[in-house]
């Protein structure tokens, strides 16, 4: 059965209804995690619905959202929670979106403070039906966010704008602290996986943030179990690193659905420790890849990681 949109009578995958069923395995013990019921949890959620904001948490039914949110982290979702996009990996709902609320920046800002968080992330459903995809609400959300907490840092993980003109130089003018957009998956699988988007499209983007401003952080994710090879997982990385991309995130693709692409394998642990150290050998500043690392898994740690590796860099070359 398709999960639908807040129990009512609409589909979250309209356009999934008529796939044929992918039947959801099992996952292994190394999958598992806690259900989301400590008093942190309850907190988090009672700060982000009072401000009507929407969470990838939630959305895209993360599986660390109790880990997360007991620490009052959440990833804010901007732009409202139905995407114009259909990837057949992801639980975040499709169709026709609404109009963009003016509100939403400062509803943002104020629940960043309430949290009291020192590192944020905040991503998007794509908005192909806008004409800068939403890149003037992501920088309006960035500067008021700084406004209102100027000691924050922030990261945005962002779609790829669709090539609309001037949209990226919008929002890295709002100069986020991170800049991430992930590649997803290898190219060969874009077709079935990401059909609205385009490999190349998401690493010329990467790039360009570096020439724009080459002191943002850039990142991007991997999803495995989709049935990638190895030799592909490598390409990918020298992709991403010839954009020169300075942080790699990776984890196990989980099935939400059964109308939503199977998943391919389970890569153990010790797998995904030797991925991460090929990524490493391949000179990415900071590498993340367990089960179930996901972009904005630890994102806070990750980006004191992130600094003090550009800052050991740096000295080394000074020396």
């Amino acid at each position: 059965m398709i999960n639908k949109v807040n129990n009512d009578s609409k589909y979250r995958h309209p356009e999934k209804r008529n796939r044929p069923d992918n039947p959801i395995q099992r996952k292994p013990d190394w999958i598992r995690v806690k259900a989301p019921i400590s008093d942190g949890y309850k907190k988090t959620k009672e700060v982000v619905d009072n401000y009507s904001l929407k969470t990838v948490c939630e959305e895209a039914s993360c599986p660390n959202i109790g880990e997360c949110w007991e620490k009052q982290h959440a990833t804010m979702m901007i732009m409202g929670g139905i995407c114009t996009r259909a990837c057949s990996f992801c639980n975040v709902a499709t169709g026709r979106p609404g109009e963009l609320s003016p509100f939403e920046p400062y509803n943002v800002a104020e629940t960043i403070h309430k949290l009291g968080l020192k590192h944020v992330v905040i991503t998007s459903v794509d908005r192909d039906d806008l004409e800068d995809g939403g890149a003037e609400h992501y920088a309006e959300t960035i500067r008021a966010c700084r406004k209102r907490n100027p000691d924050t840092t922030i990261e945005i993980l962002t779609p790829d704008f669709k090539g609309k003109d001037s949209a990226l130089e919008i929002v890295v003018k709002a100069r986020p602290d991170v800049f991430n957009h992930n590649i997803e998956t290898v190219p060969r699988l874009y077709p079935t996986i990401r059909p609205g988007a385009r490999y190349f499209t998401s690493l010329q983007l990467l790039a360009k943030v570096k020439e724009l401003d080459p002191s943002i952080f850039t990142k991007s994710g991997l999803m495995v179990g989709l049935g990638e090879s190895d030799i592909e997982i490598h390409q990918l990385m020298d992709d991403l690193r010839a954009a020169d991309v300075d942080f790699l995130t990776a984890g196990q693709y989980l099935q939400p659905t059964v109308k939503h692409a199977g998943v391919d394998r389970f890569m153990t642990p010790e797998e995904f420790e030797k991925l991460a150290k090929k990524a490493r050998a391949k000179g990415f500043l900071l590498v993340s890849a367990t089960p179930l690392t996901r972009s904005s898994y630890h994102a806070g740690d990750d980006f004191e990681m992130l600094r003090e590796a550009r800052n050991a860099k740096l000295n080394k070359l000074t020396v």
